[in-house]
């Protein structure tokens, strides 16, 4: 149950109904997890500063349950996070952040228990 966090200074017309499709197939691809368990979020339009520059930028967040806890799985991720992103949005590779958090099941709630138990 991967959860894809994105922050931009972009204006919320960059991230349509479309995108946020896009982004879900294509951060479902690189975790290897369904679509269905995809969790995304967008805050667009927010105050940036990015390597001591206001200029369009984004940063995204991934956190998972068994695919972003290690730096070789995280390395094939950004890689191909990238390349979405920059395609995507026209932004340079220096414009854009991916932090990657692995989580536990017993971090992430849901039915009123946590993923150990379901």
């Amino acid at each position: 149950m991967p959860f894809i966090e994105l922050e931009s200074n972009l204006p919320a017309s960059k991230f349509t109904d479309d995108f946020l499709k896009r982004l879900c197939t294509t951060t479902a691809a690189v975790l290897q997890k369904s679509e269905d368990r995809m969790n995304l979020s967008v805050k667009s339009g927010l105050a940036m500063l990015m390597a001591g520059s206001t200029a369009p930028c984004v940063m995204l967040c991934v956190a998972a349950i068994g695919v972003t806890d290690t730096a070789e799985k995280n390395k094939e991720h950004s890689a191909k996070i990238f390349q979405f992103l920059t395609g995507e949005l026209g932004l340079s590779e220096d414009r854009i952040v991916i932090r990657f958090y692995p989580l536990e099941p017993w971090q992430v709630g849901k039915k009123g228990t946590v993923m150990s138990f379901l």
